[in-house]
């Protein structure tokens, strides 16, 4: 399995912030195991925090806009692009504005200034979303479509059309993401002249300049609105070139634009929270398609997770049976809810139970139709917890484990006299000062049957 990476150190960026023009500080921070993306607004009152979530996106005028609480982060997409591109999992992203810098308009300089703050690996395993079947979503109105097929990793193919004689059908693909450095990083963001005269008149890239945005020419450009141009862009002379751009630079490619999208593609679909192995196909990509695939895609993956049910052999030995158990916990019967560890790790731990007709809860709870009491599997599910965080000192014998806190139970299914149940804890964030915060997940007849987060300290025994 691939581990989680992060960055070795703080860097910082400034620069101007494309449609608000305001000037703006932008921090990358290293990030702890299964973190993932977050925006922070450090110019604000108790600096919240913007998960990179799809469920948190507003609109996608000009670019991938989030709001959580009143808060909002503009023009998400080249950052998140530059994460991902890298392979980076864990991220926390300082704003001092409502804006990233547009800098050159691609994500080039993202690239490089998390290059020179240096990639780590972690001890966590990497999520990944493994695409088994063919998930597509259409705009109807616009005729845009993404769908994602199944592949051996991560790849997008992009094909835009334009309807213009000077910007027709253009196609992109990035086969490998370990090529997004090279092949996508500089591909700068553009406008068509018609949109670029909007977006002037509504008050709008206000920080645009000649140098991170390529313009189109699409029309017939008159002499007023040239000097208009020219008195946005603070140039004392403009001109067409003879391949239709307006002649603030030269393409890197000859289908940047198409380039451009994809990266588009890859910052947006950051947004499901979830590495993907599987292709995807983008025929006429925008934010709005992009952001409600990834609505869609995040809605999948977290189905899929919660219905997952992991496969084990119960027929081999245990990794601990119920004399290694009762070594480490200081629980006994009637109220030792666990009889085998199956697997451990540092951060995750696997236990089972053999419910019988003979436990001795099914003699007062419904004996007339015995049904296992949701709390005892919350105890079970903490028991199968208590045995990872007690692994992590030399003297388990020694020590109690006591809840601090309980969130977000969920029962899905009765648990019944002859049930087989599979306990799964991993944890959300590493164990600091004896405090253990995990989530568990309990499985019986290949169903989540219970669910749910918790924190626990141990504490050595007076």
């Amino acid at each position: 399995m691939v581990k989680q990476r992060t960055i070795a150190k703080e860097v910082e960026l400034t620069g101007v912030g494309l449609h608000t023009g305001e000037n703006v500080t932008m921090k990358f921070l290293p990030a702890p195991e299964n973190h993932g993306y977050a925006f922070k607004r450090v110019d604000l009152e108790g600096e919240p925090i913007i998960e990179a979530d799809a469920n948190y996106v507003i609109n996608t005028q000009r670019g991938t806009n989030l709001e959580k609480r009143g808060v909002k982060i503009q023009t998400s997409e080249h950052v998140l692009a530059a994460l991902v591109g890298l392979e980076i999992d864990n991220v926390i992203i300082e704003l001092d504005a409502p804006e990233p810098p547009i800098m050159d308009g691609s994500s080039k300089f993202f690239v490089e200034a998390l290059e020179k703050a240096g990639i780590v690996e972690q001890e966590a395993e990497r999520d990944e979303y493994v695409v088994k079947e063919v998930i597509s979503y259409k705009d109807e109105a616009t005729g845009s479509e993404i769908t994602v097929i199944p592949s051996d990793e991560y790849q997008v193919t992009t094909m835009v059309d334009f309807g213009t004689k000077v910007l027709g059908t253009q196609n992109a693909t990035l086969e490998h993401l370990s090529d997004f450095k090279e092949e996508i990083a500089d591909a700068r963001t553009f406008s068509f002249l018609h949109e670029l005269e909007m977006l002037l008149e509504n008050g709008l890239i206000k920080g645009g300049d000649l140098n991170n945005a390529i313009v189109y020419v699409d029309k017939e450009i008159s002499e007023s609105t040239m000097k208009k141009l020219e008195k946005a862009f603070k140039k004392k002379k403009l001109s067409v070139k003879p391949n239709g751009i307006l002649d603030n630079l030269t393409l890197h490619q000859p289908n940047e634009a198409a380039r451009h999208k994809l990266l588009d593609v890859i910052g947006d679909l950051a947004l499901t929270g979830t590495r993907i192995r599987g292709k995807v196909i983008a025929n006429k990509p925008g934010h709005y398609v992009n952001t409600q695939f990834a609505k869609k895609l995040s809605k999948i993956i977290k189905l899929e997770k919660r219905n997952s049910v992991p496969k084990y052999d119960l027929s081999a030995p245990p990794l601990m049976d119920i004399h290694q158990i009762m070594a480490m916990l200081p629980h006994r019967p009637p109220f030792l809810l666990i009889d085998r560890i199956l697997e451990l790790s540092d951060t995750h731990v696997v236990g089972m139970k053999n419910v019988s007709m003979n436990e001795p809860f099914f003699i007062g709870h419904f004996p007339g139709a015995p049904v296992m009491p949701g709390v005892l599997q919350v105890e079970a599910m903490a028991q199968t917890g208590g045995i990872l965080v007690l692994s992590t000192v030399p003297d388990p014998e020694n020590y109690l484990t006591f809840f601090m806190k309980i969130d977000n139970v969920k029962f899905k299914q009765k648990v019944l006299p002859g049930d087989t149940l599979i306990f799964h804890c991993s944890l959300i964030t590493p164990i600091r000062r004896g405090i253990c915060h995990m989530q568990a997940y309990a499985y019986a007849n290949n169903k989540l049957v219970c669910e749910a987060e918790m924190m626990a300290q141990i504490a050595k025994k007076k």
